[in-house]
């Protein structure tokens, strides 16, 4: 069994009807069981500023009988992704910010032997080459 862990821009996108991730996602639920990032589910209710969009990432959540969430290694091993890449990179603050949730997501997955899947090609790329991770652009 594949497992898959949706980015998510994923779900963001989804819900906003880009019509080229329709076929991407069904081939996904064909090839994957799809398990929740905690972090992912987070991050959409941090961004749900309507009462529809609150509605629908509460919906989801409760359907999220499993979660995959981050262990303190993850955390640790993030922290100095964080600080290496942002260092080369030469990253402000909200950009390290917003790159640790993205690594957290990354380490859970590979933690399980999960695929990402996600729409973030340029972090994601970078995660990919340093943690060995199987990612899924659509």
């Amino acid at each position: 069994m594949r497992w898959a862990v949706l980015d998510t821009a994923v779900y963001i996108d989804h819900w906003e009807g880009v019509p080229t991730l329709e076929d991407a996602l069904a081939a996904i639920r064909r090839g994957f069981v799809i398990r929740h990032s905690s972090v992912v589910l987070s991050e959409l209710r941090r961004g749900a500023r309507t009462a529809a969009a609150r509605r629908q990432v509460t919906a989801l959540y409760r359907i999220a009988a499993i979660q995959w969430a981050p262990t303190a290694e993850d955390w640790w091993i993030a922290g100095d992704l964080v600080r290496t890449i942002g260092d080369t990179r030469a990253w402000d603050v909200a950009k390290r910010r917003e790159f640790q949730n993205d690594a957290l997501i990354a380490l859970t997955a590979r933690r399980h032997g999960a695929t990402v899947v996600t729409r973030n090609r340029g972090d994601f790329e970078l995660l990919e080459r340093k943690l060995a991770l199987t990612v899924l652009f659509v």
